[in-house]
């Protein structure tokens, strides 16, 4: 496997040219290719290499998967490229691929939002002929990760993972009993804490102007009973329990308790400081437990729980997401594509993701699978579950890309302090309601 580590600006800049440099390869890689060609009969076999984009993986899962798919097919050959972490670049690095129609990459992670708008642009390839030939039952799957990939009734994508926005803590730092219930016992909390065993924060959460933020703004706009945009597709930003989730991300942003350049934190930055000690609480997604637990980079193994996000005044709110896999539209090895997704989103792979990767199934028989509660046991813990089970969607609309810019924006203002919360509220009702007429 080739690992290709590029920076957003140099995937945007020489999209076209990758595709031309991604031919040459090692000694090492050719006697790898000519021991795959010698097939199980001896006899020589075409080696097909397909590429796999996805974001940053902190974990060996990835690596995991395509080891075990590279063992159970010799004849594919898989070529990992890692595309930003930031899921906006991410999606905009994409968008500027495909709409050159270009073949270089085949397989993709799309984050949960993404799939309607990438088989209504014409991206990706409908996988319905590969489920119905293969007989894949489509019934074993989380449906409401399932329906995410669904449009025009086309399956676009297959459900990888599931994810919802989680509070995780220091167990040696915060007893069972003292895990904050609300948003103010958590600042309370966290400035008793600060400081204390080796650590430099109180709360890390993600608010960098990108797709997380949104999440996070999410996540307070709900517990305190606000919408963005009601289950009929009309605007409803603007109200008391809107502003009042807003103010309070707001004040803990302002706080203390957080980096003071909280502003440039995605996840990579928050779950970092994290594993190295440096807070006892994080807001992030599922895949933080197996982070937080791995012995070759984590300070705090065995030291970590996970309970719902605290509540405002409505209750505990976590953003819905996920990310999905999908083939290319212009791949020129669609098959040898399609094993890859059946593999890496069926029960083999995503038992393997569980495992090396901390991420939550979207075949919910493999919560119940004993190697998969080993490596995650908060999969059986209340705290995770409740904290699925408080999961709200991020606003459901046919242009989500632009209702997200709106969003990002407007709260980023508000939390540099350029704009009241009340303004950044009016902002956001009237630049919606323009983007939905249009």
């Amino acid at each position: 496997m080739k690992k290709a580590l590029k920076s957003s600006a140099i995937l945007l800049a020489l999209t076209m040219g990758l595709a031309a440099c991604s031919g040459g390869q090692s000694a090492s890689d050719a006697g790898k290719d000519s021991k795959k060609e010698e097939g199980k009969t001896g006899q020589s076999e075409k080696v097909v290499k397909i590429v796999y984009a996805r974001g940053q993986d902190s974990t060996k899962a990835t690596e995991k998967i395509i080891e075990a798919f590279e063992k159970a097919h010799p004849n594919i050959d898989v070529e990992f490229r890692e595309m930003p972490a930031d899921t906006g670049k991410q999606h905009d690095a994409y968008v500027t691929m495909l709409n050159a129609q270009s073949s270089e990459i085949d397989v993709m992670d799309l984050d949960v939002i993404w799939p309607a708008e990438f088989a209504q642009a014409g991206y990706t390839l409908p996988l319905d002929r590969f489920i119905e030939k293969d007989g894949i039952d489509l019934s074993k799957y989380n449906q409401g990760a399932l329906a995410a990939g669904n449009f025009n009734g086309k399956q676009w994508a297959m459900p990888k993972f599931i994810d919802a926005g989680m509070l995780f803590y220091r167990t040696d730092l915060v007893p069972k009993d003292k895990v904050p219930k609300t948003w103010d016992e958590l600042l309370k909390e966290a400035k008793e804490l600060k400081g204390k065993g080796g650590t430099k924060f109180g709360y890390l959460m993600q608010a960098k102007q990108y797709e997380g933020l949104v999440c996070n703004a999410v996540e307070f706009i709900a517990s305190y009973g606000g919408q963005i945009v009601d289950k009929n597709g009309n605007v409803v930003i603007n109200s008391p329990e809107t502003i009042k989730g807003l103010k309070k991300m707001v004040e803990i942003v302002k706080s203390d308790v957080v980096p003071s350049n909280i502003t440039t934190f995605t996840e990579p930055e928050s779950h970092t400081a994290f594993i190295e000690g440096q807070s006892p609480f994080i807001r992030n997604w599922p895949y933080q437990y197996a982070l937080a637990n791995d012995k070759e980079q984590s300070k705090i193994v065995g030291k970590v729980g996970v309970a719902p996000l605290p509540a405002g005044d409505k209750g505990s709110a976590a953003a819905l997401g996920g990310w999905m896999t999908a083939i290319n539209k212009y791949s020129k090895h669609p098959k040898e594509a399609w094993e890859f997704v059946k593999f890496m989103t069926g029960p083999e792979g995503q038992k393997i993701s569980a495992i090396y990767g901390g991420l939550a199934p979207t075949l919910p028989e493999l919560f119940k699978d004993p190697d998969v509660l080993k490596a995650n046991p908060f999969f059986a813990e209340e705290g995770f579950v409740n904290a699925l089970n408080a999961a709200v969607p991020r606003p459901v609309v046919p242009n989500y890309p632009e209702i997200s810019e709106i969003i990002q924006i407007n709260v980023s203002k508000a939390l540099a302090g350029e704009l009241t919360v009340e303004q950044a509220v009016a902002n956001m009702e009237k630049e919606m309601k323009a983007a939905l007429n249009k």
